[in-house]
C-alpha cells in the first residue's frame, strides 16, 4: 500500500484550509473530529448529515481534509483512523480553527432555528398587506 500524504505543518496554507472546509460535509466531519481526542474511523461519519453518505464520497472528503493538513490518518488493518491536527494548525495560525468552528456552530444554530420556524408556519395562512 502507498503511504498516506500528510503535508508538513509549514506547507499548510490558510487558502488550503478554507478550501477544504468550504464543503458542509467536510466542515461537519472536521468539527466532530476536533471535539474528540480519540481517533475515529471513516464509517463513524456515514450519517454526519441528514442523508447517508456513500463510503466512496466519504473517502473523498477525508482525502481532501488530509491533503489540506487538517487531519492525520493512520491505517489500522482495513480501517483508516483519523485525528485532528488542530493543535499543530493553531500553533501556525493562532485562532483560525477556533474562529471557523465557532462560525460553523452559529450558522448551524441559525439554520436549525429557521427550519423550525418554517415547520411551525406550514399550513398556517400567510398575512398579506394590501
Amino acid at each position: 500500500m502507498r503511504p498516506l500524504f500528510h503535508p508538513p505543518i509549514e506547507d499548510i496554507t490558510v487558502e488550503g484550509i478554507l478550501h477544504a472546509l468550504s464543503d458542509p460535509v467536510r466542515v461537519a466531519i472536521f468539527t466532530d473530529l476536533t471535539a474528540s481526542d480519540d481517533a475515529h474511523n471513516c464509517s463513524t461519519f456515514l450519517n454526519v448529515t441528514e442523508k447517508k453518505i456513500p463510503k466512496s464520497t466519504l473517502s473523498h472528503h477525508f482525502k481532501a481534509l488530509r491533503e489540506a493538513g487538517l487531519i492525520r490518518a493512520e491505517r489500522r488493518g482495513v480501517e483508516m483512523h483519523n485525528t485532528s491536527r488542530c493543535s499543530e494548525i493553531d500553533r501556525r495560525f493562532p485562532g483560525l480553527i477556533a474562529a471557523i468552528i465557532s462560525a460553523h456552530k452559529v450558522q448551524m444554530e441559525s439554520t436549525q432555528g429557521a427550519g423550525k420556524k418554517r415547520a411551525a408556519r406550514k399550513g398556517k395562512p400567510v398575512a398579506v398587506n394590501r
